[in-house]
Parts: structure tokens; C-alpha cells; sequence
């Protein structure tokens, strides 16, 4: 049955879990820390609901568990790192953590992060960035089976690679940007699938390549063991930013593209180009933090049109969602709860929702 568990509650038995499957306890806490946040910031795509398959990639030997990010070039403001497969919770830290430091010495950084095990949500990246006082974007691709369509296609040839921007504001929380490049998140369609939910038109076509509302053509293999595809935003402009992180987050990092049949693997690898800006030795700290408040300043300003109640920026939804899901739960559909029950019985451990 449905579920709704406390952020506490939930941490611990992800917890259990992974460190059954391998983790140490440190890993472990850290990487269900970050899934939990993703449910309470209102993305419940890239939260616990992906702890399954955290469990068979490392029984496929595709996720490592306990990896060390590898620096495999270091001329001082350029990186390029090597995940080692490990939990991307943990070597995307790791690598921020390195990135962060060399802006900080020389006001700017830019690293390439392959083979990292699914990231999860990029905005846990650009947030640990403008805790900094730091600017960063972040370009991500995916290999995985391939779930988004090329616009004019008719089938999956890439992930959802997302790109995420951070901008510190001074006295304010952050301008936060982070979105799929596909209308919606796969881990989206996987919810709506488990809740037995239809989606709007145009954020899916079948495995025919014909428009559908059916969030499953994209979970489950169709009667003829094929998958449909998820569209794109923005039409051909998302397609071409899609490239763009394909190009960036693949190629460039090294850890690769997607350009081959699709397969049943369960484990999900990405590459992240990362840059780094440190506004304070960029000489325009001063005008940067009167400008950027006078800007978002002048948004607010904005009469609220119909069906919405005010102007807010990117980042506001996601820290309003925590403060209400830490106070009232994080609702689990029952077959979310039951992947992550029958997910734990597989490496011996039986949980509960108290």
C-alpha cells in the first residue's frame, strides 16, 4: 500500500539497503541523504524510487560501490576526472568538492567528470557551487537505454541529458536552473506509470513513433518488446541543447556516446562538463550582486497572470517543496514502496515504513 514516511525514516532505510549491497556506512548515508533530498525538494524522479536499480547495477558490476573519483589531467584550473563507476552521489561531491577549491584559489575552474554512476539531481551540484559564492553550469549526458527522440525521429537515440545553471544572489537564496532536456523527466514517466496516471499530450510517442498519453511506453517493454520515446522540450531548440550535452557531457569528458542498439543493463552512467566562475575575482563582484538583485527585483514586479499567484525564479518550487515535505512526509506510491521492500529483500534486508 501507499506509503507516506519521514525524511528520517526514509534515510535510514535507504540507508540499510545500499549498505548491504556494498557500501560503506559513510557512503551509504551520503548517497540516501541526497536521494531523500531530491523526494523532499519535489523530485521524486531522481529520489528513492531509484534505489532498485542502484541494487541491480551493482549486481550487474556496472556501480561500484565505495569508488574514489580519479584525476586523470590536473593543470590547475582544468581537470579531467574519471568516476570509476562509483555512485554518482559520491564522485559528483568529489569532484565539486576539488572543482570548488581551484575557482576559489584562481577564480575559475573547468572539469570534465566521466563514468560517474548516475548523478542523480544536478541542482545538488550547483547548489554546493553557490554556497560558494561560486557560478556554475553543468552540461550532463546519459548512457543508458536511449529514451528521448531526435526532433523529427520516431525512436529513443539519447538520454534526458540535463543542463543545470547556478547563480548566487547576494542576500538571497540562488537562481538554481536545472532541467531535462526532455519535456519531462524519464523518472517522471516511471512515477506516473507506478501511480496509474496518463500524461498531457506531447511529451510522448509510442513505439510506433505515433503521440500517446501512456507514461509506460517508456517503463515497460510493448507487445512487440519495443519502447516508445519521450519528446523533447522547446521542439528542435531542447533537440539542439540535447546535442549540446551529448557532445559536452559524452565526448568531450571521454566517458562517451550513446551510439548503439539499446539494451535491458540497468546501471546508468553519465559525463558532466562543469564550469566554475568566481565572480569575486572576476573584478564585477560589486555591480554583479546590484545588477542580478535589481533584475530579479524588477521580475517580481510583474502582476501575476492567470493561474498563477506570483513571479517566482528558478529554485524557489524545489525549497518550498522541502520545507512542505519535511513537514508532512514524502508520500510513496505503492509500487515505489514495493520496488524498495523487494530491493531490499534481495541483498537481506527487510524494511518497514516505521
Amino acid at each position: 500500500m501507499p506509503q507516506t514516511l519521514s525524511s528520517s525514516v526514509l534515510r535510514s532505510q535507504c540507508a540499510r539497503i545500499l549498505e548491504a549491497a556494498g557500501s560503506t556506512p559513510a557512503e551509504a548515508a551520503q548517497v540516501a541523504d541526497n536521494l531523500v533530498l531530491a523526494n523532499l525538494s519535489g523530485h521524486d524522479s531522481h529520489g528513492v524510487g531509484m534505489l532498485p536499480r542502484y541494487v541491480d547495477a551493482v549486481a550487474e558490476g556496472g556501480l561500484v560501490p565505495n569508488a574514489a573519483v580519479k584525476i586523470n589531467t590536473d593543470i590547475g584550473t582544468l581537470l579531467a576526472l574519471d568516476g570509476q563507476h562509483g555512485y554518482g552521489q559520491i564522485v559528483g561531491v568529489q569532484a565539486m568538492e576539488l572543482g570548488i577549491a581551484r575557482a576559489k584559489q584562481h577564480g575559475s575552474c573547468i572539469f570534465t567528470l566521466a563514468n560517474a554512476h548516475h548523478l542523480g539531481r544536478i541542482g545538488h551540484f550547483a547548489e554546493m557551487a553557490t554556497a560558494k559564492g561560486l557560478v556554475s553550469m553543468h552540461f550532463v549526458n546519459v548512457l543508458s537505454r536511449p529514451v528521448v527522440a531526435p526532433w523529427g525521429g520516431g525512436d529513443g537515440r539519447f538520454g534526458t541529458n540535463p543542463c543545470c545553471i547556478g547563480i548566487p544572489l547576494a542576500g538571497a537564496e540562488p537562481f538554481l536552473l536545472d532541467f531535462a532536456t526532455s519535456r519531462v523527466a524519464q523518472g517522471k514517466m516511471r512515477v506516473a506509470h507506478n501511480k496509474g496516471e496518463r500524461v498531457p499530450d506531447g511529451y510522448l510517442i509510442d513505439e510506433r513513433g505515433a503521440p500517446t498519453n501512456d507514461p509506460g511506453v517508456v517503463v515497460v517493454p510493448q507487445a512487440n518488446g519495443l519502447f516508445g520515446a519521450l519528446m523533447t522540450f522547446g521542439e528542435h531548440k531542447g533537440y539542439g541543447m540535447a546535442m549540446a550535452c551529448e557532445l559536452l557531457g559524452g565526448a568531450l569528458t571521454g566517458g562517451g556516446t550513446w551510439h548503439r542498439p539499446a539494451d535491458t543493463a540497468r546501471t546508468v552512467l553519465n559525463g558532466m562538463l562543469t564550469i566554475l566562475i568566481d565572480p569575486a575575482k572576476l573584478g564585477t563582484q560589486e555591480s554583479f550582486a546590484q545588477e542580478a538583485t535589481a533584475f530579479v527585483e524588477w521580475l517580481r514586479q510583474s502582476p501575476p497572470g492567470a493561474g498563477f499567484d506570483q513571479v517566482q525564479i528558478a529554485g524557489e518550487p524545489e525549497r518550498a517543496a522541502r520545507v512542505a515535505r519535511e513537514r508532512d512526509g514524502i508520500w510513496l506510491d505503492d509500487a515505489t514502496w514495493g520496488e524498495i521492500v523487494a530491493a531490499g529483500t534481495k541483498v537481506g534486508v527487510a524494511v518497514a515504513a516505521a
